[in-house]
């Protein structure tokens, strides 16, 4: 079986081998992500209406369709080195416990305060923040991962932090909420009665648990009725696939130190930004023509964006007062079940990643949470680390592939992505544990109103 230890445990890069540039994927496509439009004019957003909301170097980021390599700042580079490069660890114990002829290796995001990968991307916006000259940030934030990650961040910078959490994760998870206090983020469940499309949508959906779609609504009319701030966002834009890319160039790099190819590269997907950050640099070498790689996204039975959701321009936030991104969508009015899918609870997808699924370079799976929560306990038990459920969806997918292997006697690398850690979910396990955990899979009927409300004009016809 695979418990030959040939290759080492853990895979380092040392400092000089993190990267000094992130991978634009975009600059490869043949077919580019559609533009964010206006959902007034229905035009292409320009730089400049952008930069209303957004800072002003993220803005060139989130418009470059050309260059392939985006030099990383120094002093970003420099505070990575707090935690990265991170390990890329071989699974021997799973694959001994699974009796697989599989290799399988995870890349760890979990080592940092914030507990998942979210840093990556976070101290990004927060330095270009600063170096506006702003005197703050406003944001969403689903499991609280990001919220977490930005408020560290903000309080490197010295900058004010306002995250929107989802309400359900507000109350699900008060330690993560207490985290990001302790940092200086003012922290307010959403949807609030403190903006005016709080008050609507609490008005629409009385006893609503919230979602991305409302918090990000929140946060927009946050920032723009504060002078000196802008809204950064954690995942689903251009610009943070941009930054989670020092992920899959980090895995790239470590596996070619040992001539390894996978075969099978696994990301759970929420908004997309763990996933993109994996597997960018991988999916680059299949658009290119270099390699053949198979890429799984796997996300929550009880928000099935890709593998239920139509590819069409949607808003990105419940309020509408977002632009419009073509992307695969539940409807923007979708309102996902309180279930512990963590983070994975956005009802559209990175408009990168949905054009990569649509033109054929990647497959999606759901799976259902009791499923997700089974991977996640027999992973800590065999190799020691508590995986967040978002991690956990990729686990599953993971183990599942492995255990195929076995029946076929085929020997495939299976990659996948540990995000972060769970020990802020332990009402999650606790529920799993005591068998109090059921799976919910929404209903044709039930999807039907968030796509009766996706936008409709010439061109989006879906």
């Amino acid at each position: 079986m695979s418990n030959e230890r040939t290759i080492p445990y853990k895979i380092y890069l040392n400092e000089s081998e993190i990267p000094t540039a992130w991978y634009n994927l975009r600059a490869d496509m043949k077919n580019k992500p559609a533009p964010l439009l206006n959902p007034g004019t229905l035009q292409p957003m320009t730089a400049e209406e952008l930069s209303g909301v957004f800072c002003d170097e993220l803005v060139q980021q989130e418009l470059d369709d050309t260059n392939a390599y985006i030099p990383i700042p120094e002093e970003i580079r420099n505070f990575y080195k707090m935690y990265r490069p991170s390990p890329l660890v071989r699974a021997y114990c799973l694959e001994e416990k699974l009796q697989t002829p599989a290799k399988i290796y995870y890349k760890f995001e979990g080592n940092n305060t914030s507990g998942s990968h979210k840093l990556n991307s976070a101290i990004a916006q927060a330095y270009y923040a600063k170096k506006q000259g702003l005197k703050g940030v406003t944001t969403e934030t689903g499991a609280g991962q990001w919220g977490t990650a930005l408020s560290m961040a903000c309080a490197y910078f010295g900058l004010d932090c306002l995250v929107y959490m989802v309400k359900v994760s507000y109350e699900q998870k008060p330690f993560r909420r207490e985290v990001m206090r302790t940092y200086g983020a003012t922290v307010t469940p959403s949807p609030s009665n403190t903006t005016e499309v709080g008050r609507k949508i609490l008005a629409e959906h009385p006893g609503t648990t919230g979602s991305l779609g409302c918090a990000i609504s929140e946060a927009v009319e946050a920032e723009a009725t504060r002078e000196g701030y802008r809204y950064v966002l954690g995942s689903v834009l251009n610009q943070v696939l941009l930054h989670q890319t020092v992920i899959g160039l980090e895995t790239k790099a470590a596996l070619d130190k040992y001539n390894i190819v996978p075969d099978i590269i696994i990301g759970c997907a929420g908004g997309g930004s763990n996933l993109g950050g994996l597997v960018s640099p991988f999916a680059g070498e299949m658009l290119r023509g270099e390699r053949n790689y198979r890429i799984i996204a796997v996300e929550p039975a009880s928000c099935p964006s890709f593998t239920r959701g139509v590819f069409a321009y949607d808003f990105c936030d419940t309020g509408k007062v977002c632009p419009l991104a073509k992307m695969y969508t539940l409807g923007s009015s979708f309102i996902p079940s309180a279930n512990h899918a963590g983070g994975l609870r956005y009802h559209g997808m990175s408009p990168i990643l949905s054009q990569l699924y649509h033109d054929g370079y990647m497959e999606a799976v759901s799976v259902e949470q009791t499923a997700v929560f089974e991977a996640a306990t027999q992973f800590a038990r065999v190799e020691g680390i508590l995986p967040a459920p978002e991690s956990s969806h990729a686990i599953r997918v993971a183990i599942d592939e492995a255990l195929k292997c076995k029946e076929t006697g085929e020997e495939k690398t299976i990659v996948f992505g540990l995000t972060g850690t769970g020990y802020f979910d332990m009402v999650a396990y606790e529920k799993f544990n005591n068998h109090e955990m059921s799976d919910y899979i929404p209903t044709d009927e039930d999807l039907k109103p968030g796509f009766d409300g996706i936008p409709k004009f010439p061109g989006n016809e879906f």
